[in-house]
């Protein structure tokens, strides 16, 4: 046991929970998009407000949601200390390499992680929180169950350009931030190859590109439709 805990507060091992935890978030910002991208349906939110009741009502999606906030305060936590931990041996900020010749986004990783996690703490205080906290209308479909009205609140805060535009820059932070940190992570797994690579950093730009790009049409399009 002990190994373990020596593993896991060494630099080496935070890099690993690092990249291991960052490509499962990965996935789920995957997920998540194809759920969100039901706001767009013109069904007057019914695809959208079902599929939030079946996500926030299925024991296995419930238990497994809780792991995913657990994972994104660690894999923030671990970033800060590494952060701490390479300025002061280097006197750079976080990188999986720190030397002069990284990228901006390998120099700055644990800021636009900040402000990644500054945009998740606003996200989860408009929906997540008012959904727990049972500050919803409810509505039905065809006569069946009561569901909780969240299509209507995302049309709600997305009238508002200021909120848009925090999510907009939010996306930003979040675009970048993967541009390093998608292909960082299976080079800090070992699995890096002159075969490899090259299709990794490829598949990093483009999931780095097309996730936000599609997160973000979403408050664009609401806010347009609505003015």
């Amino acid at each position: 046991m002990k190994w373990i805990i020596n593993l896991l507060t060494s630099s080496i091992g935070q890099k690993l929970v690092m990249s291991l935890t960052g490509l499962f978030l990965c996935s789920f910002l995957l997920v998540h998009l194809i759920g969100n991208l039901q706001l767009l349906y013109n069904d007057g939110g019914r695809a959208f407000n079902e599929y939030g009741y079946f996500m926030t009502n299925n024991p296995l999606i419930k238990t497994v949601s809780y792991g995913l906030y657990a994972l994104i305060l660690l894999h923030a936590i671990q970033g800060l200390l590494l952060a701490k931990k390479n300025k002061s041996a280097k006197g750079s900020k976080y990188a999986v390499k720190t030397n002069t010749n990284g990228s901006w986004a390998s120099k700055n990783m644990a800021l636009l992680g900040t402000l990644v996690l500054f945009f998740i703490f606003i996200h989860m205080g408009d929906f997540w929180w008012q959904m727990k906290m049972d500050r919803l209308a409810y509505v039905s479909y065809d006569g069946g169950i009561e569901v909780k009205d969240l299509y209507t609140k995302v049309y709600a805060t997305f009238k508002i350009w200021w909120l848009v535009l925090i999510y907009l820059v939010g996306l930003l932070a979040l675009a970048v931030h993967l541009l390093h940190g998608f292909a960082s992570a299976f080079q800090t797994l070992g699995l890096r190859h002159k075969k490899y690579t090259p299709i990794i950093k490829f598949v990093g730009y483009i999931f780095s590109i097309l996730i936000p790009i599609g997160f973000a049409i979403i408050p664009i399009a609401v806010w347009f439709s609505q003015n």
